[in-house]
């Protein structure tokens, strides 16, 4: 049986949906970097566990309160970096859009020192299929 790396262990106590859980992962000197062109109000760097709260709720403004991640891998890089793919849904400008992500975490001593956050931004995901289909 093949063991979970521990900085991936580490992440999957962190719930991007509940962004109450950084306190317990992230180092009090963490920075959250996100870039988005097409987003100028929402992109720059969150300082600690507080941006990093403010930062999701301002994507939940943004969204209505119907932005989730959606993980799809995470690959350990060495003992300090672990990329993740995800696959981010929510109801934008009253349409429901996915989008595909990166994020570069970088852990120093057992907690999550810093992230990029890297969405595409110039297409979406495969969209998003019709929760009730027409029958």
């Amino acid at each position: 049986m093949e063991q979970t790396h521990p900085n991936v262990a580490l992440l999957t106590r962190f719930d991007p949906n509940d962004p109450a859980t950084a306190a317990d992962v992230v180092a009090p000197d963490f920075v959250w970097h996100y870039f988005n062109p097409k987003l100028p109000d929402l992109q720059g760097d969150y300082a600690g566990a507080e941006g990093l709260r403010e930062f999701f709720r301002k994507l939940s403004n943004l969204s209505e309160g119907t932005f989730t991640v959606n993980p799809v891998s995470a690959t350990p890089v060495g003992n300090e970096l672990v990329i993740t793919q995800v696959r981010n849904t929510m109801l934008f400008e009253g349409e429901s859009i996915a989008i595909n992500a990166v994020v570069v975490w970088r852990i120093v001593e057992g907690r999550i020192a810093e992230a990029w956050d890297i969405p595409a931004v110039y297409e979406l995901a495969e969209p998003l299929a019709d929760p009730q289909p027409d029958h």
